[in-house]
């Protein structure tokens, strides 16, 4: 990987960039990191890259009533015991 330095940070550019960063919870390094690949067209607006995550809370409330009706009903077939293969 390399590295940057930028030149000419004044305190007041400082302070946003970190005040922004805390709202995100992200350190400095990674939300200028993140805010620089948006800007090439390396990720989408407002989503951290390489963002890590250890739960299924983004897909929470993401599914409808038929979604769920669906799945169930695959996973049901699923477990359907075919005597035939008990013998």
């Amino acid at each position: 990987m390399k590295q940057l330095t930028i030149r000419g940070v004044t305190e007041e550019l400082h302070h946003k960039i970190k005040f922004k960063a805390d709202q995100q919870n992200l350190s400095i390094n990674r939300y200028v990191l993140t805010i620089l690949k948006e800007s090439v067209g390396f990720a989408e607006q407002g989503i951290a890259l390489d963002a890590e995550y250890n739960d299924l809370d983004y897909l929470a409330g993401t599914w409808t009533q038929e979604d769920y009706h669906d799945f169930k009903d695959l996973i049901d077939e699923q477990r359907e015991i075919d005597p035939d293969l008990w013998q």
